[in-house]
């Protein structure tokens, strides 16, 4: 009873003060939805949709930020999860130790890696094109994918490769037919926590991206504070600016959240 008891008084901290940091997180969000209505109301939105933004297109910036999301996922998915299988499932020379220089690899910073980044993409091309992006996010995200995934595959029984090489599968086919189909559920979260990781990248499209054909959403928002002054009309519409480029991520989120729960502790412990 006691024990019970105490349970309920948690849940209910727990509880409030989850409740408290939401509405903190959601008060900048609240203030910029008022003062982009505050003055001329909606018809700030409807501005923002008519016409380019001193060369710059919101729905533009919409686009490229999905392609780059679409992109690196894709790339993400394929390359993480054949590594991991490779890495579960398979025996090759040194497997644990480049396993761990791939571990390795989520403690470096991704500043750090910026102008080697950098002179790579402008030495084969890639510079100013959403590619360099797209390239750059996958191969950052890459380690946290073939984590995921490993400790994913590692968990499925080994007597499923062992009937397949009876049958006389060869180690790719055992990828394609049995493991592939049996890791949807992962690879499915793994896709949902790139496009929002994706969508909230500032860094990577600011320093790869110059113009404004090819700019993102986040990096819109702080080239759009420069075009606007001080006047009512125009603190409205940089708030109404704000609230649209913002509404990805919460969407995202809001059809996703289960995924990205689930996505976190994915093969996180194994059995």
């Amino acid at each position: 009873m006691n024990i019970s008891l105490v349970t309920r008084r948690q849940k209910r901290i727990i509880t409030v003060f989850l409740y408290a940091f939401a509405l903190v997180w959601l008060f900048p969000f609240y203030t910029a939805i008022r003062n982009s209505l505050k003055v001329n109301g909606f018809k700030n939105y409807v501005d923002l949709f008519m016409g380019d933004l001193n060369g710059i297109s919101l729905l533009g910036t919409f686009r490229n930020s999905a392609f780059i999301a679409l992109g690196s996922t894709v790339i993400l998915l394929a390359v993480g999860s054949l590594a991991a299988f490779a890495f579960s499932k398979l025996r090759f020379f040194a497997k644990e130790a480049l396993y761990a220089t791939v571990l390795l690899c989520l403690a470096v910073p991704g500043v750090v890696i910026l102008i080697p980044f950098y002179y790579i993409l402008k030495n084969v091309g890639l510079y100013n094109t959403l590619w360099s992006v797209i390239l750059s996010e996958a191969v950052l995200t890459l380690p946290f994918a073939v984590l995921m995934m490993r400790n994913y595959y590692d968990n499925l029984p080994p007597e499923l490769m062992e009937s397949a090489s009876i049958d006389g599968a060869t180690k790719l086919q055992m990828f394609n037919r049995i493991y592939l189909p049996l890791s949807t559920p992962a690879l499915i979260n793994l896709g949902v926590l790139s496009i929002m990781w994706s969508f909230q990248d500032f860094l990577l499209p600011l320093m790869f991206l110059t113009d404004k054909s090819v700019l993102t959403a986040t990096v819109a928002v702080n080239t759009l504070k420069g075009l606007f002054g001080f006047s009512p009309a125009d603190y409205g519409k940089f708030n109404a600016a704000l609230v649209v480029l913002g509404m990805p991520g919460v969407i995202i989120f809001l059809f996703a959240r289960k995924y990205i729960t689930s996505g976190i502790t994915s093969g996180a412990v194994k059995d």
